[in-house]
């Protein structure tokens, strides 16, 4: 049962599209080497200009998700897209926070799309995993976190077969994915819906073409909707 599934999600949400970037061979730089810095200060200085001071609930790539938070029971205002968060950091001059060179590069890419974008660690994943509703005794630590602090039933989650890799579908990441320095394999989801769904295949492609070239990564590209909700592994690489 080897595969990526989003197929628990699709009736409810039919333009929710994902690019799966799989990525063998990694080697993850500690920091920003000149050429990632350059990278990461273009995304900011795209989504400076594109943003300016428009309020984010006017920026269709960003309500789309708080739309699509509020249809699965999501109301309150702390809980944000991922990228939301980002573009709001760059919008007030904070720029992306430092992690480690592969989490700055999805980040920038993100960033540059308005496309949510996450990353696990793919020897810490158990497969099968996907997109799907939340049940009972559903597993979550939130990353930086120690407390277990589960979703609710029908929370839409991303999920493998023995915890919940991140809550309130791509609001915030637990703890045992994360990538780090050790990271070697890794899986990476491009998110979207419309009204740039259309564009996921040409982000995941260019997010897989910068890990090649900054983190010395081997790269399979796939996308789910809804004419192919499931995703067969292993993937043919780059």
């Amino acid at each position: 049962m080897s595969h990526f599934d989003i197929a628990d999600v699709i009736c409810d949400f039919p333009d929710f599209r994902v690019g799966l970037v799989v990525a063998e061979g990694l080697t993850v730089p500690p920091t920003r080497t000149d050429e990632l810095e350059a990278v990461v200060a273009a995304a900011e200085r795209h989504a400076a200009e594109r943003l300016g001071e428009i309020a984010l609930d006017k920026v269709a790539a960003l309500k789309c998700w708080r739309d699509t938070y509020r249809a699965f029971g999501v109301k309150k205002t702390s809980y944000r897209s991922s990228v939301e968060r980002l573009a709001k950091a760059v919008q007030r001059g904070r720029g992306l926070a430092r992690v480690n060179g592969m989490v700055d590069l999805y980040n920038a890419v993100s960033l540059e799309a308005l496309m949510p974008v996450g990353a696990d660690d793919l020897e810490r994943v158990e497969l099968p995993f996907g997109f799907r509703r939340a049940e009972c005794d559903e597993s979550f630590i939130a990353l930086g976190g120690e407390t277990p602090d589960p979703p609710k039933p029908g929370e839409v989650v991303y999920a493998d077969a023995e915890k919940c890799l991140c809550r309130r579908w791509n609001w915030y990441q637990d703890a045992r994915s994360a990538i780090g320095l050790g990271t070697e394999r890794a899986v990476l989801t491009v998110q979207a819906l419309e009204p740039n769904r259309a564009d996921v295949c040409a982000v995941s492609e260019r997010l897989a073409t910068l890990l090649a070239d900054h983190c010395g990564a081997r790269c399979a590209v796939a996308v789910a909707d809804q004419a192919t909700p499931r995703i067969e592994l292993p993937l043919r690489m780059w």
